[in-house]
């Protein structure tokens, strides 16, 4: 295990009480957990394992593969569960190449500290289908994307545009209602948007916006106009704004373009 921190320390717990045996290395004095033998450097800890999983941070991941690169074989599957760019994660692959080792590009799914091994995950590069075996068995849902590096990884970025926009939108919005004292109001009307089914809300959501762009746009300036006013900056307000303004713009082109050959017909 390479990365001891809240996600590193919660997969190697719940591994050793699978009863893996589990070698572990952090460069961060770290409280390690129970049953695992910390280690003194990431070679050490990679020689002859028959999994490493890298759980480091995104900008470490390249620097990480290139160290201990000498120390793996084709014997190896080597994890990377980093939340990198799907560019990143190819680069790693191609920087562990010489040593033969199996690779795959691991995205989880979730919040990993109280989940551990339950926290759902896509996989993706030539080890993706060996890391599939050997974590579905331990209790992980494991979803094979392709034996492509960096095809995991692109999906979770996508998914995460819209899931921390959406916790971005429901911060931003909250701060605002408590400005105005209406929050607990604020929070009924979330929750029943959300309680819609997933399908209806989604249809209603993108199909609405579509068509009623120019108008909503203008709702969104107003909408910023209040946050500023509050004292909130409009971040995602703004921001909304900026798309809706767009999105208004393409429709009043695509129409001009299906109506031009009519008219100059």
């Amino acid at each position: 295990m390479l990365g001891l921190g809240e996600a590193g320390s919660a997969l190697a717990l719940d591994l050793v009480e699978a009863g893996c045996a589990v070698r572990g290395f952090d460069p961060a004095e770290r409280r390690p957990a129970a049953r695992l033998l910390r280690v003194a450097s990431q070679l050490e800890a990679v020689v002859d394992a028959d999994v490493v999983l890298s759980v480091n941070l995104a900008e470490v991941a390249l620097a990480v593969a290139e160290e201990v690169m000498p120390a793996l074989s084709p014997a190896q599957l080597y994890a990377e569960l980093n939340t990198a760019s799907p560019a990143v994660k190819v680069r790693v692959e191609q920087a562990l190449q010489p040593s033969g080792v199996l690779y795959a590009d691991v995205a989880l799914l979730g919040a990993v500290p109280g989940n551990g091994l339950r926290t759902p995950a896509l996989v993706s590069g030539p080890g993706a289908k060996r890391f599939a075996e050997l974590f579905a068995s331990l209790g992980m849902p494991v979803d094979v994307v392709s034996d492509r590096a960096g095809d995991a990884a692109a999906r979770k970025l996508v998914r995460s545009v819209f899931m921390k926009g959406l916790a971005a939108s429901m911060v931003e919005s909250l701060e605002a209602a408590q400005a105005c004292g209406i929050e607990a109001w604020l929070r009924g009307q979330i929750l029943r948007e959300l309680d819609r089914p997933s399908a209806e809300l989604v249809d209603r959501l993108v199909s609405g916006t579509a068509l009623h762009a120019a108008r909503r746009m203008e709702e969104m300036a107003a909408a910023a106009e209040l946050l500023a006013s509050l004292g909130v900056e409009p971040r995602v307000a703004l921001a909304a704004e900026g798309w809706l303004e767009e999105i208004a713009t393409r429709r009043t082109l695509e129409a001009g373009a299906r109506a031009w050959p009519r008219s100059a017909g």
